[in-house]
């Protein structure tokens, strides 16, 4: 049976957890509650007969407590860039719309969601280098952020950290870092040197392809 949808890509998180994110290994967050905010590259992709190819888009979440509580509020910006089907497309993507219940943590993630804010549609500058634990995010007026790997604290260098998930519903393997967020949108965020991570992002309706 051909997908319903599939996107190939890259992807850099930030969240309010101390570096680690204790959410990876189904524990407590850090301090009680999750705000976060994510950016993917969609390198190639498509929804149905939609391309999806060169897209981005940036997902802000916020819970008032664990996320499995529920109760979160979101809101998705997307690609200035894309036409009003590419938009929609990853709207649906990101919604968990026409995905296998649970397969990925779009699904999971809106899931959670009481209140969801209208999409917001702005120019989106993204680069991420996964290896390298890199990213920068700019979105003029309502976002800009910047991933960096972990400083070593004994000596010069950088302290690498992997988190290897096999069984994943976002990735199998991601490289850790720190990131530093400033969020202006409908949800207001303050992020500062605090857990982030970039992935490769590869999945379709079924979940992540392995």
């Amino acid at each position: 049976m051909p997908d319903r949808w599939r996107i190939r890509g890259v992807e850099w998180t930030n969240c309010n957890c101390a570096v680690g994110c204790p959410c990876q290994f189904n524990s407590p967050t850090t301090y009680g509650h999750c705000e976060a905010v994510q950016a993917g590259l969609v390198e190639e992709g498509h929804f149905g007969d939609v391309r999806l190819d060169g897209i981005c888009f940036v997902w802000l979440l916020q819970w008032p407590g664990e996320i499995a509580e529920g109760n979160g509020t979101g809101q998705l910006i997307l690609d200035a860039r894309a036409s009003d089907a590419q938009r929609d497309a990853m709207r649906r993507i990101v919604a968990g719309e026409e995905t296998t219940p649970g397969a990925t943590h779009f699904y999971v993630f809106s899931s959670t969601l009481s209140r969801v804010l209208d999409p917001l549609v702005a120019p989106i500058d993204l680069h991420i280098d996964v290896a390298a634990r890199r990213a920068r995010l700019s979105v003029p007026g309502l976002v800009e952020g910047e991933g960096t790997p972990i400083p070593n604290p004994f000596g010069d260098g950088e302290h690498h950290v992997v988190i290897e998930l096999p069984d994943g519903f976002e990735y199998t393997r991601t490289e850790v870092g720190r990131g530093t967020s400033h969020v202006s949108a409908g949800i207001r965020l303050e992020l500062a040197g605090s857990h982030a991570h970039a992935n490769p992002l590869h999945m379709n309706q079924d979940g992540v392809i392995r």
